[in-house]
């Protein structure tokens, strides 16, 4: 009893910090695949999810750890990411992977990348990485996350692989950024996935996942990417496409024909959601008085509308 109130009052983690940071900003989310089809389910779903990873083939997304932002008093990005991999250890059997659709750090230092290793390396799971912008944003402009990542990849980290019969497909859009800060592919990616994709069977389950969004959800905001539709051209073929981002930690999902676009929660921190605030960023809830907490991290717009946030 006391050495928790003590911990509250030397203004230290809880534990109930980091959960309650989780269920508004995020831990990550474990993919199930049936008829080539992919289904999500919450980690903090506990139940279902260990059901699920019993069941068949199943990985895990994770995205926008952000390892290195520090502006929540009471709970940093290692603490929350440090939570949602707990949850994922805790899973009786082991999904087959993990995909971390990118911003691993929030300055692209070293010893974020470290840390960022450790935690996510208590898995012991295979982790394909692709590169968010704030991975890119070294001296070398994305040399540190080449070096660390890009070991069997091509260009700038883009790479494919198949597991199951699925066809997987990481695509880098977070070089170069066009106006507004749209993701950008680029004619040397988008020649390689049509030769990736060529001689394929229309019947293989396509999973693409790159950073930032490949469709448009707020150009103002730069939530989108300049030339994702000729590589959507090159996927239109395929019967099953299901297209796994990050970028704007908050979920949005989409179903076009025989595509479906999924966003994925950061386990670092929510942002507003299109348009209802005048520019993107970090949302940090400070909470009545009487609460137990001093501070949480909250996706705005999507519940407590009446609680002040602070967008930093």
């Amino acid at each position: 009893m006391s050495g928790q109130n003590d911990d509250e009052k030397a203004g230290g983690l809880s534990r109930r910090h980091a959960l309650e940071c989780m269920v508004w900003a995020g831990t990550g989310v474990l993919w199930t695949l049936s008829g080539g089809v992919p289904k999500s389910l919450n980690l903090l779903t506990e139940s279902r999810a260990a059901e699920a990873v019993q069941k068949g083939f199943t990985f895990l997304q994770i995205s926008d750890s952000h390892v290195g932002f520090d502006k929540e008093a009471k709970v940093t990005a290692v603490d929350t990411l440090g939570e949602a991999i707990g949850k994922v250890k805790a899973l009786p059997v082991k999904p087959s992977f993990m995909i971390h659709t990118g911003d691993i750090t929030h300055l692209s230092k070293a010893d974020q990348f470290d840390m960022a290793d450790q935690i996510i390396g208590g898995t012991g799971l295979d982790v394909h990485y692709v590169p968010g912008e704030h991975d890119m944003v070294d001296a070398g402009q994305g040399k540190a996350y080449m070096e660390r990542y890009g070991k069997g990849t091509l260009g700038q980290g883009w790479y494919s692989f198949d597991q199951n019969g699925v066809h997987f497909i990481g695509l880098v859009n977070v070089v170069n950024l066009k106006t507004g800060g749209l993701g950008f592919l680029g004619a040397d990616q988008l020649a390689w996935l049509a030769k990736d994709l060529g001689g394929r069977s229309a019947s293989t389950p396509i999973i693409v996942f790159a950073h930032i969004p490949l469709w448009t959800i707020y150009p103002q905001w730069g939530w989108g990417t300049d030339d994702s539709a000729q590589a959507l051209a090159l996927l239109k073929p395929f019967g099953s496409v299901t297209v796994l981002n990050g970028h704007i930690h908050q979920i949005v999902q989409k179903v076009e024909g025989n595509m479906t676009f999924h966003t994925a929660r950061s386990t670092a921190f929510a942002q507003p959601a299109p348009g209802a605030a005048p520019a993107p960023g970090p949302m940090i809830v400070f909470p009545p008085a009487s609460w137990a907490l001093t501070s949480t991290l909250m996706s705005c717009g999507i519940a407590w509308t009446a609680v002040p946030c602070t967008l930093l």
